[in-house]
């Protein structure tokens, strides 16, 4: 394992996590209000200076019927936190936001009332309004520009659809913001550091690529029903009681840990249409078996963290490349023992709490010891890792300020910074390292630019 701290601590960002909370609009409710823990709330969470935004969701039938098994057993359930508009919401930029009316088509689709967190909803609108900002539509930045020096940047080249050329854009600051895997793609292309060799150890860029390690069980029930058509793509009620920070490490013989969700994320046709194994997948048994069992399913879902290791890592392909003739980006990666025993872990702790909600059909979708990884089926989609933050670059591609240690007046924002994947998705600390480091060059970087510590 590649295992590495932070170079930033949490109490310093606490501030920048409650500001990126106000600006994307997120409903939920603390569970540690300064150090107060709160009956239903997360009582194992950072503490927090002020609760959410906007109140939690209401809860769908599923969600509380796992709330109650949960809390018989001796959990701690809460609801999930959203990037939802649970009310008529405006955040710090003027921006508003309409409340979610659970119409079970959130998940993969836009929404008119401007529901949702999206940077269309909560910063685009108002960026617009500035006379200095600029947007290009169909154009892809090739690379950084790096000086003769290599210590700074002077701007990035990209292609221009329309035009069908390339055009040089000088910069004075440039923010990588194109998603973890291009950001790494972008660096190695660039030479924004070395890339990293999984054999010495030796470099930075394409280290600890880190992905996330999922499992559920799924609960059938002839005599209930759970309406597909009720809930939003981030629905339900969780426990954290095997989270990364309540697990004996020593004693179970895995690092990592996952929090346990259940709630109705949408109901579209024929994307949502669980069914019992053995269940024939066309014709007419299937649709005898969608007449059965739809809206009589529910599901509880682990989501688990993902350790970062030697072998797990992004580099340029030295065979292929892309329309611009630049090498694609190669991925090398597997699961492990380590997270495929937290995995089964798992499975051993949720089937009892399944159990215990007397389901006529149950069955469990955990990866066994052994697995490998298959690319086919849709997992999640935070991947993490490839330009890790560190103290130094001899271990990192970025330093506490997400400020590249190969060019000072590049900065990397997103997942690819984070050194490990510890279980939750990545969005809260992608927008509170990026208000950290926003903060950073508005107060310290742009009147004297320079390598920040």
């Amino acid at each position: 394992m590649n295992l590495r701290d932070y170079p930033v601590s949490y109490d310093e960002l606490e501030p920048f996590f409650t500001q990126f909370e106000k600006v994307a609009g997120i409903s939920g409710y603390a569970g540690n209000l300064n150090g107060e823990i709160r009956e239903g709330g997360n009582p194992f969470e950072g503490w927090r200076s002020e609760d959410f935004p906007m109140p939690p969701l209401p809860t769908t039938y599923d969600s509380s019927k796992f709330r109650d098994a949960a809390s018989a057993m001796g959990y701690h359930p809460f609801p999930a936190g959203a990037g939802i508009a649970s009310t008529s919401y405006v955040n710090p930029y003027g921006m508003q936001m309409g409340p979610c009316n659970f119409c079970g088509f959130c998940e993969r689709y836009g929404r008119y009332q401007y529901s949702k967190s999206s940077p269309q909803t909560a910063i685009l609108g108002a960026l617009k309004r500035m006379p200095n900002f600029e947007y290009r539509t169909n154009s892809e930045v090739l690379r950084v520009e790096l000086a003769e020096d290599g210590k700074t940047a002077t701007g990035v080249t990209y292609w221009d659809e329309a035009a069908q050329e390339e055009v040089f854009q000088p910069a004075d600051i440039v923010i990588l913001s194109s998603y973890q895997l291009n950001n790494v793609h972008l660096m190695l292309l660039s030479g924004l550091g070395e890339a990293y060799n999984p054999l010495t150890g030796e470099g930075t860029l394409g280290k600890n690529y880190a992905y996330q390690m999922n499992g559920g069980i799924s609960m059938f029930v002839k005599d209930e029903e759970f309406n597909p058509f009720v809930g939003h793509g981030a629905n339900g009620m969780i426990i954290d009681d095997f989270s990364i920070s309540q697990n004996d490490f020593g004693a179970e013989g895995f690092i990592g840990g996952s929090y346990w969700r259940s709630g109705t994320f949408n109901g579209q046709p024929i994307r949502n249409m669980p069914l019992p194994k053995g269940t024939p997948s066309w014709g007419a048994g299937w649709k005898q078996g969608i007449g059965e069992w739809y809206g009589h399913a529910m599901s509880i879902g682990s989501h688990g963290s993902h350790m970062a290791y030697a072998n797990n890592h992004l580099d340029l392909d030295p065979t292929y490349t892309d329309r611009h003739g630049r090498p694609l980006m190669r991925m090398a990666f597997n699961w492990h023992y380590n997270d495929l025993k937290m995995n089964q872990f798992m499975k051993r702790k949720m089937e009892p709490l399944a159990v215990s909600m007397k389901p006529d059909v149950m069955q469990a979708g955990f990866k066994d010891i052994g697995a490998q990884y298959d690319v086919r089926p849709y997992q999640t989609t935070h991947n993490t890792g490839g330009h890790i933050m560190a103290e130094n670059a001899r271990e990192g591609a970025v330093n506490r300020y997400s400020q590249t240690f190969k060019a000072h007046n590049v900065f990397a924002m997103g997942a690819g910074n984070f050194v490990q994947n510890t279980q939750y998705n990545p969005t809260g600390l992608v927008g509170g390292l990026a208000y950290h480091t926003v903060h950073a060059i508005r107060t310290q970087y742009l009147s004297n630019p320079r390598p920040l510590v």
